[in-house]
């Protein structure tokens, strides 16, 4: 997983509400356990037509869309079934972070134990950024996971939320098994101080 810890980069907007992850990556896509190549498949059923070929009209599919790491939501993304695949799609397909003014719980969850950071802003601050992304799409935004601040590409910083164990772990490049081996010394060093004393 790669730490997260501060950039800058242009936006995608697929503003829509209630996007629930067999939109985000269809059931069809889910017979995969490997985190790759999914990326190929994310938002599949708007993304292409029937007969295969991209839609010219869907955001992903336009050229100022490449290299894109930041998707701006609609409110309440990733609603649905529990499927880890979602976060790894949108990983695979290159997002590092997503800006909406709601997450399903469980959505969150799986994003932030995948490297996905997903940032929450009030209406307000939402309905503002996508108006500045409307005038000038070609804006950046820059993220600070340490700071907690998402800069808006008028120059203002917006702070978010996080849970402190998620942080640590984005900004360190590690799930919570990365982090539980990480802390294997300590642990070893404990139980050496602390052995068994049940009876046999």
């Amino acid at each position: 997983m790669n730490p997260i810890t501060s950039f800058s980069s242009t936006a995608v907007v697929l503003p829509n509400e209630n996007v629930d992850t067999d939109q985000i990556i269809p059931a069809r896509f889910l017979k995969t356990t490997a985190r790759t190549g999914l990326g190929a498949h994310l938002f599949a059923d708007w993304r292409y037509a029937a007969d295969g070929y991209p839609r010219g009209d869907f955001v992903l599919n336009r050229p100022e869309s490449r290299g894109a790491q930041i998707l701006v939501a609609g409110h309440n993304f990733g609603c649905g079934s529990s499927r880890e695949h979602a976060p790894w799609a949108l990983v695979d397909f290159g997002f590092r972070a997503i800006v909406s003014t709601r997450f399903a719980d469980i959505f969150r969850n799986n994003a932030l134990g995948n490297g996905l950071l997903p940032i929450v802003v009030d209406a307000d601050i939402h309905h503002d950024l996508l108006q500045q992304l409307e005038r000038t799409p070609s804006s950046t935004l820059t993220v600070d996971l340490a700071a907690q601040a998402l800069t808006l590409p008028d120059g203002r910083p917006v702070t978010f939320p996080i849970d402190p164990f998620a942080k640590h772990c984005l900004l360190h490049g590690v799930d919570q098994l990365g982090f539980l081996l990480g802390e294997e010394p300590a642990i070893a060093k404990y139980e050496a101080k602390h052995p068994n004393t049940v009876s046999q």
